[in-house]
């Protein structure tokens, strides 16, 4: 390694999806600028091949990052499917047991090597859907944590649905509301949709459960939230489990340092659209994204094109399928449809008004701390409360789409087009903007020096050294 100074070794691990890994590198290079940390970030094999194809620097070799002489490099495990390059996983719910199955044995392996080669593992850290990680750390006595990649809302909602405590839809009662402290009363169709009993994926809500039911293996659970956001909610959940609230990551000023900017968890490469928005005049641009796994049918997207070509605004479109060639035609320079971009950056850029977004959390934090109004597309999971929220809780957008994947209805283009009209100049439009840029400044006060996020983070640090062993 390139430092002679002591440092801790923190080894993270990953579920290998793209709303999973961004949060989880993000946190691996804030630890590693508050100094003395060897941060290993871990995912399967297939995702560290698009994390290179995509252009990051996932080197196993130490990185050298910032001025504190913490490094970072990767490690990636055996899921079973990495060693094929051209083979996608076609079945989840069998891939859960086997990404177990093999990704426990891989990683023993991985962490007990890094113990002979003198770099002993001091602490874990991994995310949801991967849950047998705390029990993994249990096993072989190393301490561990966990970072919620959703909501302290939706982790409030899992965990009581854990304890049993409070009653939710169930298959005698599909259609109740559901009553939380602290939180609004959620319709049946407002929960995350794993929770409940008409659910596609039944399977999933499982597995983050699995998550809640190992919370005693943890030491911490870091939310990926902020205070001023979910204030109350953040401390009545305190009280029944150690919670910090330490987001949004990716507002934390990590570019400063040369060798993180291309440390980055994008498993497609990212194009240039910066430059298109450049030449657009302020907030005349509508984003559209729908994050990695949502795929509209061809009769929505054709609806959805169409209300966006009737609305007469510009857009800037994340799609991997394509488009109908009639819309690009008649789109010509007014519209730009890329296969990924640099979200943050784009909402960051005065040109865009608004998001269309499906919003995943990652979207859903990433729009509320640039400060921009978003129109609410859910399909699934976390998707529908964090809608709810975004629209009637927090008030900086409008829903297109309220019920998620139970809902079969087909937006047409006439709504999509009253939709987009509505958040960029319709009567409530300024207030909704006003509302936006309210919780951007809350959250930059968050991660500032001093602010919220930056203190429960420091007391994690802390923490972290406190249990930790130093690696020479």
């Amino acid at each position: 390694m390139a430092s002679n100074k002591p440092l801790i070794h923190v080894f993270l691990v990953s579920f290998p999806a793209q709303g999973h890994v961004n949060p989880l590198l993000r946190l691996a290079k804030l630890l590693a600028s508050k100094g003395n940390f060897l941060i290993t970030f871990s995912t399967t094999k297939s995702t560290g091949r698009n994390m290179k194809k995509a252009g990051a620097n996932v080197s196993g070799d130490p990185i050298p990052v910032g001025k504190c002489g913490s490094m970072i490099r990767f490690e990636f495990f055996n899921d079973g499917y990495s060693d094929d390059s051209d083979k996608e996983v076609q079945d989840y719910k069998s891939y859960f047991t086997l990404l177990e199955t093999n990704g426990k044995k891989s990683l023993i392996t991985i962490i007990n090597r890094l113990r002979d080669d003198g770099r002993p593992v001091s602490y874990i850290i991994n995310n949801p859907f991967v849950p047998w990680v705390s029990d993994l750390a249990e096993e072989v006595n190393i301490p561990s944590a966990m970072l919620w990649v959703q909501s302290c809302a939706c982790f409030s909602l899992y965990y009581h649905y854990e304890k049993s405590s409070l009653s939710f839809p169930s298959q005698e009662q599909p259609d109740i509301d559901v009553h939380l402290p602290n939180m609004p009363v959620l319709k049946d169709y407002e929960i995350p949709t794993f929770l409940h009993p008409s659910s596609q994926f039944p399977y999933i809500g499982r597995i983050i459960l699995g998550q809640i039911k190992s919370l005693s293996k943890t030491t911490c659970v870091l939310i990926e939230t902020y205070e001023e956001l979910e204030d109350d909610l953040i401390k009545y959940v305190s009280k029944s489990c150690p919670i910090r609230a330490v987001g949004p990551l990716f507002k934390i000023p990590l570019l400063e340092f040369e060798t993180a900017a291309n440390i980055t968890g994008d498993m497609t490469k990212v194009d240039d659209c910066l430059g298109w928005l450049d030449s657009h005049d302020p907030s005349s641009v509508v984003y559209i994204a729908f994050g990695s796994h949502v795929i509209l049918n061809e009769e929505q997207l054709t609806e959805m094109a169409y209300g966006v070509l009737n609305s007469g605004t510009s857009f800037l479109w994340v799609m991997k399928s394509r488009l109908p060639e009639e819309f690009l035609e008649a789109v010509g320079g007014r519209g730009m449809v890329v296969n990924w971009s640099p979200q943050p950056q784009v909402l960051a850029h005065p040109a865009v008004s608004c998001f269309v977004t499906h919003c995943g959390w990652n979207s859903t934090i990433e729009a509320l701390s640039s400060g921009v109004p978003v129109v609410a597309f859910p399909q699934y999971g976390d998707q529908v409360t964090n809608a709810r929220y975004l629209v009637d809780e927090w008030k900086v957008g409008i829903g297109m789409r309220r019920r998620g994947e139970p809902e079969k209805k087909l937006i047409g283009r006439k709504e999509v087009g009253e939709c987009l009209r509505e958040v960029t100049c319709g009567v409530k439009a300024a207030e909704m903007k006003e509302n936006a840029l309210k919780w951007k400044k809350l959250a930059e006060a968050a991660v500032a020096v001093g602010g919220s996020s930056d203190r429960n983070l420091q007391e994690f640090v802390d923490d972290v050294r406190s249990l930790s062993v130093l690696v020479e």
